[in-house]
């Protein structure tokens, strides 16, 4: 899990100095996003409750504040959790098909960490593959803020405790409970990336190649596939179990053979299917072993559409 990223303290006054303000909340803005990413599981989401901190912020006396990454921390906290009591039914997708938004890099797992610019660099990593994500989106909110601020940034119980409005006896059983569901959903132990990179490619090629025993070979019996088509794409969306199903599914790979483009999606493999110069569905592998556990493909068009890789990325795809 991650730790807290631990920010120089404030030890001048900021009140009324707005410039030193922004450049402190600067500071702290790709912790902040990181946060709010694994709150959500929604980059624009996590945006907006970055600005909202911000807001937050500008109009609060902090000259008492000694530790404003830790306050920072604990409002956009605060913030997701009231974004997620409010979300309810405005999701687009239903819980079963949906695939949270995906952290995408063009490259292997080290050219993507390199590359990747520094505010950015807390949301891409392996403890928050998109199977993590979609187990967080099982639990209630105050599990997963609970979760989320105290397991993976650090944040004592008596902080939380605050922010969900309960003792810290209770904010701590919350957690439990949510620790004991991710570990319940945990995929097992997976291989490094460029043995995890080389299932994905068997995968995809014996896919192409119409070869089922070459994929049976690289899928857990109890592989789970989920794909999102979201709103314009809603008879896309299903939810397979089982080894066989999915290889009964494999024309639908086909996709796959026109451009197709190696990415890294969350520390996972990945392959970015590209039409027209625009990408058309993403498919992550989640390994565990020697096996995929989990398919996760998106797409939904709107959403692919702010993956945010270049033009120039993009032609990179290969037939």
């Amino acid at each position: 899990m991650m730790g807290t990223v631990d920010l120089v303290d404030m030890n001048v006054n900021p009140h009324g100095d707005e410039e030193l303000l922004a450049r402190r909340f600067d500071a702290d803005r790709g912790h902040l996003r990181a946060v709010a990413y694994r709150m959500l599981g929604s980059l624009s989401e996590a945006e907006d409750a970055v600005q909202e901190t911000w807001l937050k912020l500008s109009r609060a006396d902090v000259g008492e504040v000694r530790n404003l990454s830790g306050w920072l921390t604990t409002v956009v906290g605060r913030v997701c959790l009231d974004m997620l009591r409010s979300r309810g039914s405005r999701r687009e997708s239903p819980l079963e098909y949906y695939v949270p938004d995906p952290v995408v890099r063009v490259g292997g797992a080290a050219d993507a960490a390199a590359a990747t610019d520094p505010e950015r660099a807390a949301e891409l990593t392996e403890s928050v593959g998109l199977a993590l994500l979609v187990v967080l989106e099982t639990l209630s909110p105050a599990e997963r803020l609970a979760f989320v601020l105290h397991d993976m940034f650090a944040v004592s119980f008596d902080e939380i405790a605050e922010v969900v409005d309960r003792s810290p006896a209770a904010t701590r059983q919350l957690a439990s409970r949510a620790r004991r569901r991710v570990r319940d959903a945990s995929p097992g132990p997976a291989p490094d990336a460029r043995r995890r990179r080389e299932i994905a490619d068997a995968f995809l090629t014996a896919a192409n190649g119409g070869d089922f025993d070459g994929l049976l070979a690289v899928l857990d019996p109890d592989v789970v596939l989920r794909a999102d088509g979201g709103r314009l794409m809603a008879g896309a969306s299903k939810l397979v179990r089982g080894a066989e199903t999915v290889v009964a599914q494999a024309l639908a790979y086909s996709r796959f053979r026109k451009a197709a483009l190696r990415v890294v999606a969350n520390g996972e493999p990945a392959v970015l299917s590209v039409v027209d110069g625009r990408p058309a569905a993403l498919m992550v592998f989640t390994v565990a072993g020697d096996r995929i556990v989990e398919l996760h493909i998106l797409a939904a068009p709107e959403r692919l559409a702010t993956l945010g890789l270049t033009e120039e990325e993009l032609a990179r795809a290969a037939y």
